[in-house]
């Protein structure tokens, strides 16, 4: 591990908050050779409206021109992101469908740049964004430094997930019994409690008795959303 990765994780585990860590995380953009940097996490609940979070250093007017337009719904390196976890370079052709947006980034300086998401076990997305205002990315940059790059994505969303996701997700601590994931995990399969209480040779009261409590802990319903949101939760 050379110095700049043993510096990011002594971070990682002494950075108070996300914006200790996002300064951190900029630091070790700038080594690289990039002037701006940003991260946005996905998180998977609710389902009918994931929540998103976004922090960057890029220049005050960008950020809420950003917002105020909803570029986040057609800002190719997210669509990108959200299909594939192999690293995007910055091209025209990438920003072809959207070229005012495009143009009015690299206005504010967004003239180079780099992504790459992450997704977790439980499926919570992140994105790292590296850009600078001049000099384009050579193939031997590339060379030199992807592996870097791709690890520091990895990093940056161990490191925000850690400080962000307790607040944005706070199902995550939810805990079941193992007879309620049994009971989740066969009516996931399409199974009534009649036939999960056959499988498990338990009464059907019993197997709704298990169902109600897991109903409880992840406030949900019906039995169908319970099973959906503990499998989203990674507790299936």
């Amino acid at each position: 591990m050379d110095g700049l990765q043993e510096t990011l994780m002594q971070s990682l585990f002494s950075a108070k908050n996300e914006i200790n860590w996002f300064a951190e995380l900029s630091i070790a953009a700038n080594k690289l050779g990039f002037d701006f940097c940003a991260y946005g996490i996905r998180t998977t609940l609710p389902i009918s409206k994931p929540k998103v979070l976004m922090l960057n250093n890029y220049s005050q007017d960008w950020q809420q021109h950003y917002i105020h337009k909803n570029y986040l719904t057609i800002d190719p390196t997210v669509l990108h992101g959200m299909r594939s976890v192999m690293p995007l370079v910055w091209t025209d052709n990438i920003f072809s469908t959207c070229k005012p947006f495009w143009e009015e980034a690299r206005f504010h300086g967004l003239q180079v740049g780099w992504a790459q998401s992450c997704h977790d076990a439980k499926g919570v997305g992140g994105l790292l964004s590296l850009a600078r205002s001049h000099d384009e990315l050579t193939p031997n940059e590339l060379n030199a430094n992807s592996l870097m790059m791709s690890w520091l994505t990895q990093v940056a969303h161990e490191g925000m997930s850690q400080r962000l996701l307790p607040r944005l997700m706070p199902e995550m601590a939810i805990e079941l019994s193992v007879r309620e994931i049994e009971v989740l995990q066969w009516t996931a399969e399409g199974k009534t409690s009649a036939d999960v209480g056959e499988i498990l040779n338990i009464a059907e009261r019993t197997v709704n008795f298990h169902i109600n409590n897991a109903m409880v802990k992840l406030d949900v319903c019906n039995k169908t959303a319970a099973a959906i949101k503990a499998a989203i939760l990674g507790l299936l």
